[in-house]
């Protein structure tokens, strides 16, 4: 069991060499094992084979950095791929929310033509209305999609002032709309 004071499951890791072939920190338990929890974890069959490479390659790293061996390689190993099951799933929720961002760009729900121009130009024509401003403010915000602290930066005024604007400004936008019966 004990060999030199290391335990057996340790004794390749202490050493930075393996006895078993290739030098595999992991053995064939213990690999079962990392693959049994990745999978247990939802991780898909074809995604295993690098799961249980990562599980290698932190065990390599942590041996190269000279930190100390875990207690039990096993129970680590078991560990570490649990993390790597969770961060997978992390990262295929990231990648589905990208996904529904950039379909939802590709495929914006336009108006017909003729409800768009008469907007654009109710639009057009509430901009005329507001004070030069607010107007300013406004068409920053939303056609130059700069955010508060950029207006103010750029006008050199407090962002506390720009929002008061942009409400002010969307307010009497709004108002216009309504009485034109556009919105």
């Amino acid at each position: 069991m004990l060999r030199g004071g290391v335990r057996r499951d340790q004794g390749a890791y202490a050493a930075g060499t393996d006895e078993r072939a290739g030098g595999d920190p992991l053995d064939a338990a213990q690999e079962r094992r990392v693959r049994a929890v990745l999978a247990l974890g939802g991780v898909p069959q074809s995604d295993l084979p690098d799961g249980v490479q990562q599980v290698r390659l932190r065990l390599l790293e942590r041996a190269a950095s000279g930190r100390e061996a875990p207690r039990d390689v096993s129970a680590w190993a078991a560990v570490v791929a649990s993390n790597l099951a969770m961060d997978w799933h992390r990262a295929k929720r990231r990648q589905e929310r990208l996904g529904e961002r950039l379909a939802s760009l590709r495929e914006p729900a336009h108006p017909s033509g003729e409800e768009t121009s008469l907007l654009s130009l109710a639009v057009a024509r509430g901009l005329d209305e507001l004070p030069d401003t607010q107007r300013q403010v406004l068409i920053l915000r939303f056609f130059a999609d700069l955010p508060v602290r950029g207006i103010a930066d750029e006008l050199g005024i407090p962002e506390g002032t720009v929002k008061s604007r942009l409400h002010t400004a969307v307010r009497a936008l709004r108002e216009r709309l309504h009485e034109d019966e556009v919105v």
